[in-house]
């Protein structure tokens, strides 16, 4: 109990959080990267999802407890941002014994120069409803999902689909 008075005395104090303030903020002279306006992390996020291929692993949550990994994979043809602020990614679908490509609408957030694609409530007609968060950064991609009673975890790396010759 002691340890937890310590501890919160030196969180709370003013000199403390000074120090630390000190400590996180980014120095010109330390090489920190130039921070990009929102046009540039927009831009810097289509480019990097247009014509790209997710592919990675994602598991159950069942219990609490995490299943075993399995395959994950999905390709991107184009994102666009509208311009009332939502997006639409246009992703292969392989559904029923029938690939297609589907314009899905999403929500984008940032969590500073980190992408977060948003999906609430959605599916087919006469499916299960999903939501999602998935997290987009450099050429990774992390998320959980949930939906249809399950839920679970995914990530990998982004990369650009390769062309049909």
């Amino acid at each position: 109990m002691k340890y937890l008075a310590l501890f919160t005395v030196l969180l709370f104090s003013p000199g403390f959080a000074q120090e630390a303030e000190k400590e996180a903020a980014p120095t010109a002279a330390a090489g920190s990267k130039v921070a990009l306006t929102q046009e540039e992390l927009e831009k810097k996020f289509t480019d990097t999802m247009t014509s790209a291929v997710m592919s990675g692993r994602w598991c159950l949550i069942e219990d609490g407890k995490l299943g075993p990994d399995k395959d994950d994979k999905y390709t991107i043809a184009s994102v666009v941002k509208n311009t009332d602020g939502s997006w639409i990614i246009t992703a292969k679908i392989e559904y029923a014994g029938l690939t297609f490509n589907a314009p899905v609408p999403v929500q984008v957030k940032w969590a500073g120069d980190t992408a977060v694609i948003v999906v609430d409530n959605m599916g087919l007609p006469g499916t299960a409803k999903y939501s999602a968060r998935v997290l987009v950064h450099e050429d990774t991609y992390s998320g959980t999902w949930s939906g249809g009673g399950t839920g679970g975890l995914m990530y990998g790396v982004v990369k650009k689909a390769e062309e049909k010759k």
